[in-house]
């Protein structure tokens, strides 16, 4: 069930309608009432994957009351240590299992060897990354003592597959999240009114900017080796502008469901396209994921309490990991690891070099255009495609130009992207420049009521005009 489908649209409806006109006076039926919705929600897509997110919750819930119950440190430690196995080894089995099969092959067959290994036909259940961490996080937080574990099983699952963030996030902590199932929700106008501006502006990110996007970016990676250097350069870039309007317009969405229903969601990006440096990207960028790796696997490595030497391969580990949260290839693998360089070659260039507060837009340029040469590992079918797209950028001329003017002339598809975008991206690009200045939420209320609903109709009519209507694509981080 996408979020920008019609199908989508009548069910929070009938969420809405019912959560606030037969529930609102127990949350504890709202809970029971937002646990079935979210099953059903994530049913559409295949109801035999319930069932895992059904396992992964039940084995937090109990074993994280057991974890707190548990007096004795080893026992303590193996019991958040089999919680971590049950959850992290369904997550690798269907999401690793094939590519560690392979890779073994393959460096098997570079020694000589012939193992007989089989891979299987597993299809990735949806959202299952989101999800585990989620899910998982909850124990870990328990056994470090941050948390307490609640008694409440309704509350704790609707809380692991809350609808609105469970395919996609944000991925939230139990300690943000959770407490609001734990008590009564009271309906407010202003939230309402909130919740419709956020889906407002992540349905014209997602289905004005990143579909519209989709076109020409997915016609050129498809077919790399048709097109030269500039083209595939030019298709790179926009891939960047796709990829976060597509996932932040996810995010958006999500944020403002939550706030229809009562809760408040974190907030996953703050333009980091306007990031200063790479430290500042990842910042903005995928902020509850980047936190959760920052919290769960680089300060437990030691973080930056350690040498330099240590230091530096704890950036590069928890970015390599990182990317292969991101999928099972090697092209992931090596965006991951790009992003931790990045990071460890800022901060030893720091230490050499430190430019003045004027020549600030040097950083801003290296991180922007860095940020989206590396999308090249991230959008490539294969590893074999990055390096010829890389390869390509070595010869680039302007004959793309004419070409793309006869493809205007000739292509009715391609004619609507370039009117969309030209009529669209400029808008997208003020409001981003406002938003890095203000939280968007206080950005338009600051505006008299005569901006405020001129902003909501050029949107809703840019939507309406411009969006890709029929036949859009599903979200980019459905995948993973």
């Amino acid at each position: 069930m996408l979020f920008n489908s019609i199908t989508y649209f009548f069910f929070i409806t009938i969420v809405f309608t019912l959560y606030w006109s037969l529930l609102r006076k127990n949350f504890r039926w709202q809970n029971l009432f937002l646990l079935i919705a979210s099953y059903c929600f994530y049913g559409w897509w295949d109801v035999r994957f319930l069932i895992l997110i059904f396992i992964s919750s039940s084995v937090d819930f109990f074993l994280g009351r057991a974890i707190f119950r548990q007096t004795d440190k080893n026992k303590k430690l193996n019991l958040l240590r089999l919680c971590m196995l049950i959850n992290l080894g369904m997550l690798g089995f269907f999401k690793y299992y094939n590519f560690f099969v392979d890779s073994f092959a393959s460096l098997s067959a570079n020694l000589g060897l012939q193992p007989n290994l089989k891979t299987l036909h597993i299809i990735l259940p949806i959202g299952i990354s989101f999800y585990t961490f989620q899910s998982l996080s909850y124990s870990i937080d328990i056994y470090r003592g941050k948390i307490q574990p609640t008694n409440n099983f309704i509350s704790f699952m609707a809380f692991v597959s809350f609808f609105p963030q469970l395919v996609a996030g944000p991925i939230q902590r139990a300690s943000d999240l959770l407490p609001q199932f734990l008590k009564a929700r009271t309906f407010k106008s202003d939230r309402l009114i909130s919740g419709f501006r956020y889906i407002l502006y992540g349905l014209f990110k997602k289905m004005v900017i990143a579909d519209r996007l989709a076109y020409f970016v997915d016609h050129i990676y498809d077919s790399p080796e048709r097109f030269d250097g500039m083209v595939l350069l030019v298709a790179t870039f926009m891939f960047g502008f796709q990829i976060y309007c597509d996932f932040s317009g996810y995010s958006d969405i999500a944020i403002g469901s939550a706030r229809l229903l009562g809760f408040d969601l974190t907030q996953n990006f703050k333009t980091p396209y306007l990031s200063s440096s790479f430290k500042d990207f990842w910042r903005r960028w995928h902020i509850s994921l980047s936190t959760w790796f920052r919290d769960y696997v680089y300060i437990p490595l030691g973080g930056n309490q350690v040498t330099q030497s240590r230091w530096t391969f704890n950036i590069l580990l928890t970015f390599t990991l990182s990317g292969l949260w991101h999928g099972a290839s090697l092209t992931f693998i090596i965006w991951g690891f790009l992003h931790g360089f990045f990071l460890v070659s800022e901060h030893y260039l720091s230490k050499v070099v430190t430019l003045p507060k004027s020549f600030s837009w040097i950083g801003f340029i290296t991180t922007f255009v860095m940020v989206n040469l590396a999308w090249v590992f991230f959008r490539a079918h294969t590893f074999d495609q990055s390096l010829y797209i890389f390869s390509s950028f070595k010869n680039l001329n302007f004959d793309f130009v004419p070409k793309a003017l006869a493809l205007f002339a000739e292509n009715n598809k391609f004619r609507e992207f370039l009117i969309s975008i030209v009529a669209s991206f400029p808008l997208f690009i003020i409001l981003e420049i406002l938003i890095n200045q203000n939280d968007f939420n206080s950005l338009i209320l600051k505006r008299g009521i005569i901006l405020r609903w001129s902003f909501y109709l050029i949107l809703s009519f840019s939507i309406l005009i411009f969006g890709v209507l029929n036949a859009a694509p599903q979200f980019i981080y459905f995948q993973f």
